[in-house]
């Protein structure tokens, strides 16, 4: 039985709500250690918060995006099983605390995020950089090319907009590796947003350039966050591109035994997340798209996202949690 089906048939509402839940648990868990200087210890609680809620989950899970490695991570690794052992075999991509360092400092765009489909539909990417080039819903076929020249895809994508270059904003991740991309991106005219931490939210904040302002992602990340964002484009008919950076022969060999046998394969959206694709994501700190998680005097209030790419639909979910025993 596929997702669709099983969907279908009524556990719309336990797999795409019950999805909410999840990240709901583990945003309220990391944000009580948000500004707090501490990075392993606000991604632990979550962790452990993600775990908690994936097990109640009626589903088969093996997680394919996750902690890392089992020798490195203690649980959510990559290929622990979660769920209750009945229901739907799916894949499981997550991050309990994507943006560690931003919510140590308490700033904008930390994100608790999972995506899941059918079993076999996400790609189990290793735990290198990768390319990426992203754009939201709206667009033809074929608007960027991750092989083009900055300018050329900023040009592109200022033309589909029926907008000067210079109305057009890229975000970018600020490293020192960006630093020729990030002239090229200026030398267009073109505004440009810089951030520190968080590539899926910079990703996912391409959805909807009206809310964030944010046209085009460019630059290099982590391929795990790739999956995920790819997830999230899948879901609202976004485009992405992404190229495995494997510049050593022992990572061309990991990724081998992960099952990629092309090093210089571009990998769209669809590849990355293929099938019917569930997507959900509550902020951990205020950002562009979500608020982040507040804590009343007898309340806690939650802002989410949960997409599902089979119906194109977007919901959210603004929740107040009044039973604090349960956080």
């Amino acid at each position: 039985m596929t997702i669709a089906q099983t969907l279908s048939t009524g556990l719309d509402r336990v797999l795409t709500m019950e999805l909410v839940r999840v990240t709901e648990r583990a945003a309220v868990a990391a944000a009580r250690l948000r500004g707090r200087g501490d990075e392993k210890a606000a991604d632990q609680v979550a962790v452990d918060a993600m775990r908690q809620e994936l097990n109640r989950l009626a589903i088969r899970g093996t997680v394919v995006i996750g902690e890392g490695e089992r020798d490195e991570a203690p649980m959510l690794y990559i290929g622990e099983e979660v769920g209750t052992g009945k229901g739907p075999a799916v894949d499981i991509a997550l991050d309990p605390l994507e943006g560690t360092t931003i919510c140590a400092k308490n700033l904008p765009n930390a994100l608790a995020v999972v995506a899941l489909a059918e079993k076999g539909s996400l790609l189990n990417a290793p735990d290198v950089y990768m390319d990426k080039i992203a754009v939201g819903p709206g667009y033809a076929a074929g608007v960027i090319d991750i092989d083009a020249p900055p300018a050329d895809n900023i040009a592109a994508v200022a033309k589909a907009k029926g907008v000067p270059v210079g109305e057009v904003t890229a975000c970018i991740l600020d490293r020192p590796r960006h630093a020729r991309l990030i002239e090229a991106v200026r030398a267009t005219g073109a505004a440009i947003r810089l951030i520190g931490d968080g590539d899926v939210a910079g990703v996912i904040h391409t959805t909807d350039p009206d809310e964030t302002g944010i046209d085009i992602y460019l630059g290099t990340g982590g391929a795990p966050e790739g999956v995920l964002a790819a997830a999230a484009l899948r879901c609202t008919g976004g485009q992405m591109q992404g190229r495995l950076i494997l510049d050593t022969p022992e990572k061309v060999e990991r990724a081998a035994r992960m099952g990629v046998d092309d090093p210089r394969r571009i990998y769209r959206a669809e590849d990355m997340a293929r099938g019917d694709v569930l997507f959900a994501a509550t902020g951990v700190t205020d950002g562009n798209m979500l608020a982040g998680v507040k804590f009343g005097r007898t309340f806690i209030t939650t802002h989410t996202i949960v997409l599902r790419s089979s119906s194109r639909t977007v919901r959210e979910i603004k929740a107040r949690h009044q039973d604090l025993e349960k956080f």
